[in-house]
């Protein structure tokens, strides 16, 4: 069997990410995750028996990863260079975007589903925003930065980046971020140098 063939599932899965970061939640259709995956759709059925809830419970998952990640990667360098490092990166995919590109789990947070009766991937999108808190609340709270005001700004951080976000992908214009951007880099650089 080709190496094609055989990543089908994991292909369809970042199709399906690539796509709720772009277009929402209910505008991505599991036929439409397959073509662009370039899966079989009977394929995608095979691998994915409980349909399109299945899938986007599965991108919300693998998109949450790849994001803690790359969180993980820019906070080995400390908080504030880290957040530099994680803003900038959400700056460059805004910017190469055109301003199209969102994130996954937050259009699985906010959108509910039309098509099915679970709320799975709302369930996940939860997890996963709680699992970069506290991946930037340890990184916080490692560098001294008092446990529950580490907790208090890694979710003001995750808050605000999603918010920022959607502030320029609605203007189609990178000031909004850059503009909560500064102010993140100013409040996290304060409690790592009031130590």
């Amino acid at each position: 069997m080709s190496p094609r063939r055989t990543d089908a599932r994991a292909r369809v899965v970042a199709a399906a990410a690539e796509m709720m970061a772009r277009h929402g939640l209910n505008s991505t259709s599991i036929r439409e995750m397959a073509r662009r995956a370039d899966a079989p759709l009977g394929s995608t059925y095979h691998h994915f028996p409980g349909g399109k809830q299945q899938v986007v419970v599965e991108a919300v998952r693998h998109a949450g990863d790849r994001i803690d990640a790359a969180i993980a990667e820019h906070l080995r360098t400390g908080p504030a260079a880290g957040l530099r490092g994680f803003l900038a990166m959400w700056r460059e995919r805004l910017e190469r975007s055109g301003f199209h590109g969102g994130c996954p789990v937050l259009a699985a947070a906010v959108e509910e589903p039309v098509d099915a009766d679970s709320d799975g991937a709302a369930a996940e999108a939860a997890d996963v925003f709680a699992q970069w808190e506290r991946r930037l609340s340890d990184a916080l709270a490692d560098a001294g930065v008092a446990v529950t005001r580490a907790a208090e700004l890694a979710t003001l951080i995750v808050a605000a980046v999603e918010g920022a976000v959607v502030l320029a992908r609605a203007r189609r214009e990178i000031g909004p971020f850059d503009r909560v951007a500064a102010q993140l880099e100013r409040l996290v650089a304060e409690a790592v140098a009031a130590l």
